[in-house]
């Protein structure tokens, strides 16, 4: 949990202009007025990754908006495990942090089902090759979709800059020290992208197999990427991120034949730790198994789409 694991500030690209003063309520619940400078101590919502309340008297969290800058979520709990440090408080924390993150998540979650935006947050470690999937997933899907991706990383927009590439928008949210995106994060960059009704949303999460797992983030579906260049027991070492999970991607199959891996005792792993985790192979270099992905979401994004406008 990140009472623990040291997560520090984080930041989400902001629209292109000049720094300037401004009001405004956010769907997620999320209402404060500031001016560009915050030349005076104050206490406001900041825009902290988990969403608490707290006070600063420097500029180090200045809201500016700016084309190359982007907006500070301030600095967070500062949640370095001090020796002697009350264990009760530290629980009580973790449960205000998921409480204030679940409710961000309500909120995006009810925007995006509104609209019909069906959405999934892609999680795994660094290296699995999930922005590489993500990349061929749009290419192959956005004759069908209007797609918009929200990246996560700790630092560069490398992987916005691939997806952008793509022609499709998205967002770069940098967590600097944190390891995971929460809603919070999320309904603001939502605020910018605005997804359009009956669309796909991507949101690529940091690359990590712990913390991801524990933040709901508004999303109609966790999906983990695994790699058979990872080891088939991941599932065993990591539960909670699987157990989280709808669906196992196990990407570059098309190493198998260089890699000791076993792909049978992974799936069992899988699926000892969540029995309902739907598994598909792929890889994104050949595109093998890519269309048995396309054909799952198509027929989970229907759902999602049915449902509004039976809603409406």
């Amino acid at each position: 949990m990140c009472t623990v694991c040291g997560c520090g500030t984080a930041t989400v690209e902001g629209k292109a202009g000049e720094a300037h003063a401004h009001d405004h309520s956010h769907s997620h619940g999320h209402d404060h007025a500031h001016s560009p400078d915050h030349p005076q101590p104050h206490e406001h919502h900041n825009l902290s990754r988990d969403g608490h309340h707290h006070d600063h008297a420097d500029q180090s969290n200045d809201h500016a908006h700016r084309g190359d800058q982007a907006i500070d979520f301030g600095a967070g709990l500062a949640g370095v495990h001090v020796p002697g440090l009350d264990q009760d408080r530290i629980v009580r924390i973790e449960r205000d942090i998921q409480s204030k993150n679940a409710a961000f998540a309500r909120a995006n979650r009810a925007r995006l089902v509104e609209r019909g935006v069906f959405t999934l947050n892609l999680v795994s470690s660094p290296g699995s090759g999930k922005t590489s999937l993500l990349v061929r997933t749009i290419l192959d899907l956005k004759p069908r979709f209007p797609i918009t991706v929200i990246e996560g990383d700790q630092q560069t927009s490398n992987d916005a800059e691939r997806i952008r590439a793509t022609g499709v928008p998205a967002l770069q949210v940098n967590t600097g020290k944190g390891c995971h995106l929460d809603a919070h994060m999320v309904g603001h960059a939502l605020d910018t992208l605005d997804p359009p009704p009956a669309s796909l949303l991507f949101i690529e999460n940091v690359g990590n197999l712990v913390c991801p797992a524990a933040f709901d983030l508004g999303e109609t579906h966790k999906v983990v990427v695994l790699s058979v260049t990872e080891g088939e027991d991941k599932p065993l070492k990591y539960p909670d991120m699987f157990a989280a999970a709808d669906l196992m991607l196990l990407n570059k199959v098309d190493l198998l034949p260089y890699v000791d891996f076993d792909v049978a005792a992974c799936m069992a792993n899988a699926l000892t730790v969540n029995p309902r985790l739907q598994i598909r192979t792929v890889s994104a270099r050949t595109g093998e198994g890519l269309q048995a992905f396309y054909a799952w979401i198509e027929a989970h994004a229907a759902i999602v789409v049915a449902s509004t406008a039976k809603a409406g």
